[in-house]
């Protein structure tokens, strides 16, 4: 199962890839330092050495660098919940990894600094290009992982596949979203393993 580059983010200018994550890489130490909403596109330009203009040749706004940094970070947890289900043999325990590796890549992703939970936050109440394009790719994965286990007849054909995706997508959903993981935090890792033991029982032929 391989990634596709659908992480869309408002860039611009020349495709200099050097500056490009010089730029980013500076706004994250920023950011984690001072947080996202109290960090100024003028404070990265005099943190970083650049001229404010500068910085705009490559981004449009400080939510584009946002944006850039939350598509990486979304990126790289996506290869990890791949990676997990990969590594399975048969459908329904590739969906148990699934429930497992959401779970504890985001909560490493979204919790492990406390300043760059801010961009998460923004991304997802603001509803992102990058966040859109993450839920997507995981309804698609959980698409795959329930037309495999169709095929193998670990589980049952009769409920419609999108409102199977759907429903179950609508299960996990708190845990992909930090807004409401940051909520039921304390159980997320108890919570996953029962909640994907309730799913393959529901699935069941």
């Amino acid at each position: 199962m391989s990634i596709e580059n659908s992480y869309p983010v408002s860039s611009r200018g020349p495709v200099d890839h050097d500056v490009r994550d010089q730029i980013l890489h500076a706004a994250t130490e920023h950011f984690s330092q001072y947080g996202y909403d109290k960090t100024t596109v003028s404070d990265l330009a005099k943190s970083i050495g650049f001229s404010k203009a500068y910085i705009y040749k490559f981004f449009t706004s400080k939510q584009a660098i946002g944006e850039m940094i939350c598509s990486n970070c979304l990126r790289e947890l996506e290869t990890e919940v791949r990676a997990a289900v990969d590594g399975a043999d048969r459908p329904p325990e590739k969906l148990r990894r699934m429930f497992k590796a959401i779970v504890e890549a985001s909560i490493r992703l979204f919790f492990r600094d406390q300043k760059l939970y801010e961009i998460a936050a923004s991304a997802a109440s603001e509803r992102w290009q990058a966040v859109c394009a993450y839920e997507e790719s995981i309804q698609k994965l959980l698409q795959e992982i329930l037309q495999e286990g169709r095929l193998t007849g670990d589980f049952e054909r009769k409920t419609p596949l999108d409102e199977t995706v759907k429903a179950i997508y609508l299960v996990i959903r708190p845990y992909l979203n930090p807004l409401l993981l940051k909520h039921s935090f304390d159980h997320a890792t108890e919570a996953s393993s029962q909640l994907s033991s309730l799913v393959l029982r529901s699935l069941s032929p």
